[in-house]
């Protein structure tokens, strides 16, 4: 690497902290306040206001104007004609006495002309496609797409296993459920015992038998709007057990080293997650209920809600 940066004869670069091996290109413009960190690769024609932080190995591509209030962490890319805002009331001539901090977590990227409104933040290694307009911030690992940008998918997200969708009709009389292991540490998918005969079908749970843990609690989730993301969170010493008891909904589990996807849909089909599992409910069909059945009472200090903190545990584990 480089000990200084490369300043294109064509640029203008105002700024006094450009880390070494950065190349800024013909006809940028990076203004005194700027802050831009090591190996980064600043584009024809972007322009970086003053109160602008970016990390270490960013790519901005042409057509960017990253305005203040811009917060870029490390590894971020950010493709061509990427459009950030920075004021949700603009006015000419009037400006605001601060501007809402707009935070690329590392290791994002934002595909071409997506537009970011002010405020937001963009989590680690999340993606937004080309054209998306962001209007709420995106979780992490989580692809967006769309105007307004919806939750698609998950990065590195494995396929579900096989035994989540089950087809053709249910066995008669199985003696037990059955168990199959997932690829997440402690995660797995129960099929329940059904009894089918003329009058319909019968699904049962024996709680010491067939349910992992004999649970203490239960709730039940719907009516929730298609876009909403529900979950992101791990408990510390609680287990959970789901079944969509109608409709269906999309579960990621994640254990912080592996992220695995299940699609809920059959009310004999429960998803038991143990502590520490990170696990986020997306794609909820409008008649969707999810019934979840826990091992302890709600308790406040079970919770893990950031991310990064849970993955700081999990690895511990």
């Amino acid at each position: 690497m480089p000990d200084r940066p490369f300043i294109h004869p064509h640029a203008i670069n105002e700024s006094g902290v450009v880390g070494r091996g950065t190349r800024i290109w013909a006809f940028a413009h990076v203004l005194p306040g700027a802050r831009i960190g090591r190996n980064c690769n600043i584009c024809d024609h972007v322009f970086i206001e003053n109160d602008v932080v970016i990390g270490d190995d960013v790519t901005v591509k042409s057509g960017v104007q990253i305005w203040d209030g811009a917060r870029v962490g490390n590894r971020v890319f950010i493709g061509p004609n990427v459009t950030f805002t920075n004021d949700p009331f603009p006015r000419s001539k009037r400006h605001p006495a601060s501007y809402p901090a707009t935070i690329l977590e590392d290791g994002c990227s934002i595909g071409a002309n997506a537009t970011l409104l002010p405020g937001l933040t963009v989590g680690r290694f999340a993606m937004v496609g080309a054209g998306s307009v962001v209007t709420q911030s995106v979780p992490a690992h989580a692809i967006v797409m769309g105007n307004p940008a919806r939750i698609t998918g998950y990065v590195g997200v494995e396929p579900a296993a096989k035994a989540v969708r089950r087809r053709g009709p249910a066995p008669s009389k199985p003696p037990e459920a059955s168990v199959t292991r997932t690829r997440i540490a402690g995660v797995t998918l129960r099929s329940l015992p059904v009894h089918s005969d003329m009058r319909g079908d019968l699904c049962v749970a024996e709680f010491e038998r067939d349910l992992p843990f004999v649970p203490r609690r239960q709730f039940l989730v719907s009516n929730v709007p298609s876009p909403q993301v529900r979950g992101e969170h791990a408990h510390r010493r609680c287990h959970q057990f789901l079944i969509c008891v109608n409709g269906s909904c999309r579960i990621v589990a994640d254990d912080g080293q592996t992220r695995e996807e299940f699609t809920l849909d059959d009310r004999r089909l429960g998803l038991h997650l143990p502590p520490l599992t990170w696990c986020v409910h997306y794609r909820y069909t409008p008649d969707a209920v999810l019934l979840v059945l826990t091992s302890r009472p709600y308790e406040v200090d079970d919770y893990i809600r950031d991310y990064d903190e849970f993955v700081r545990i999990a690895r511990r584990r």
